[in-house]
């Protein structure tokens, strides 16, 4: 290997000595694996937006697909994304918009947020008609951090989604936030109005890690948070949990994980800590400025201030604590790194959007949205500037797009289903893509390598291709390197 490779390996196999080592290192080391290696020494984005492959499509295209495939649709997903937030976390590169000033001022200007969104909202029911009868199967509020917003703003919000699109009794409504915002009073009214599900990044419950990584709030929030949520009764309560944090232990994970089961937390989602901008490989929203920690002289001068990035080993060895630990206290990973409780099940609004039988479109209004359908996909400005000049020009406010040709068609529908970590189904592709098989090139040949490397098990005999634990580990690092 190259000397660039040299130093990867060198930090793959610099793990915590007071844990095991992580299970795929054996894998990782394989020279038949190199570009798995470096994909993740890479640190490129996961699986959550799945870009086309022909770019420069025209926004309003995007809408008339998105209207063609809305006739006689299954339920869908629908976003409305707030993007306030108090201050900007040092890890974060998403579009936000920072409201600052006394209560008064900030709410003022975090309602704002709300005019801009229902504005929008009503440019989609106008550019695509059959959005407004679509049956809405979840409706997420989330952000930034919309749990800023003054009581009567997320009234107003909701109340404006419910009359408009079609919510019916199935439809769930779940609400994001930070501990420090969804205080007892605004979870009273959140279920009052109707909504069931929670989403609040915790990110970590060690006040060490959260002051670096420029959090505001404390472990002691993030339990009162959920022991309030708990007694007002949501269905659904998930934290958002990261590794990879600076200055982040193995042991300080293995904490938070003992935390969440301790409480017992319905869902949890872990995300690795993500440096590399989503830009470069469009598989993500940035917004219009970098993170902080995303400069390299700005972790270079912490690093050389005596703290510590974790190593590739050391990320993979706190991705296994948390993989094994929750699944052994009863949680199940579907998709990947989202958990849930047995008895709650699998993130609905995710089965929508990637399960092989489903795959159906996502409507995101707001700063920074990802939207897709099947022969498409488009993302809003992520410019604050950009955004609020088309909006009140009139305009559905999509600064880009593109198109998926027959061929990314396919090869989307089998990465989305691959990271539900569910097994690949040949019955259900031969029905989505007459005339074509997961068993026919080049799917064959792929699927065959990665069977070879240890990654899947494909069986063409009951028409079933599953990811082997290696694999499902990997599971980002394979959709983006091999299909």
């Amino acid at each position: 290997m190259a000397l660039a490779d040299d130093g990867v390996l060198a930090s793959l196999h610099a793990t915590d000595p007071r844990h095991a080592p992580p299970a795929v290192l054996d894998v990782l080391t394989d020279p038949a694996n190199r570009a798995l290696l470096r994909y993740v020494a890479e640190d490129p984005f996961g699986a959550h937006v799945f870009p086309g492959d022909v770019p420069d499509y025209a926004p309003s295209d995007f809408l008339t697909d998105l209207d063609r495939q809305l006739a006689g649709t299954a339920p869908i997903h629908l976003w409305s994304y707030i993007p306030t937030c108090a201050y900007r976390c040092r890890f974060c590169q998403y579009p936000v918009v920072l409201v600052r000033g006394d209560g008064e001022a900030a709410a003022g200007k975090a309602a704002r947020w709300v005019d801009w969104n229902v504005r929008e909202a009503e440019l989609w029911l106008r550019e695509v008609p059959r959005l407004a009868s679509a049956p809405i199967g979840e409706f997420n509020v989330f952000g930034g951090t919309p749990s800023l917003l003054p009581p009567d703003a997320i009234r107003r919000l909701i109340r404006f989604y419910r009359e408009n699109f079609r919510f019916g009794p199935d439809t769930a409504i779940r609400f994001e936030g930070d501990p420090s915002t969804l205080t007892a009073e605004k979870l009273e009214l959140l279920a009052e109005l109707g909504c069931r599900k929670l989403s609040c990044g915790v990110q970590s419950f060690d006040d060490r890690v959260l002051e670096l990584s420029g959090r505001r709030h404390t472990a002691r929030m993030c339990l009162d948070f959920i022991r309030n949520a708990q007694r007002v009764g949501f269905d659904r309560i998930s934290v958002d949990l990261m590794y990879g944090l600076l200055d982040q232990s193995v042991d300080s994970v293995r904490r938070d994980l003992d935390l969440v089961v301790e409480n017992k937390v319905t869902a949890v989602v872990c995300t690795k800590l993500h440096l590399r901008s989503y830009a470069d490989t469009r598989t993500g929203v940035s917004g219009d400025q970098p993170a902080p920690w995303q400069l390299p002289a700005y972790r270079a001068r912490l690093a050389g201030a005596g703290y510590h990035w974790p190593s590739l080993g050391e990320q993979y060895q706190m991705r296994e604590v948390l993989i094994d630990g929750l699944t052994a206290a009863g949680y199940r990973e579907q998709p990947t790194m989202y958990f849930a409780l047995d008895s709650v099940g699998p993130e609905v609004w995710k089965s929508i959007m990637v399960d092989q039988d489903r795959q159906d479109a996502e409507v995101a209004i707001g700063l920074g949205g990802s939207s897709s359908c099947r022969d498409s996909e488009a993302i809003t400005e992520v410019d604050w500037r950009a955004y609020t000049a088309a909006v009140e020009a009139g305009r559905v406010p999509l600064g880009s797009a593109t198109r998926f040709s027959p061929a990314a068609q396919e090869s989307r529908a089998i990465k989305m289903a691959l990271t539900t970590l569910q097994p690949l189904r040949d019955d259900l592709h031969r029905q989505r893509f007459p005339g074509r098989s997961l068993f026919d090139e080049p799917w064959r040949r792929r699927f065959r390598s990665l069977a070879e490397r240890g990654l899947a098990v494909a069986d063409e005999s009951t028409g079933r291709i599953q990811l082997t634990p290696a694999g499902r580990v990997l599971v980002e690092a394979v959709i983006n390197t091999e299909f």
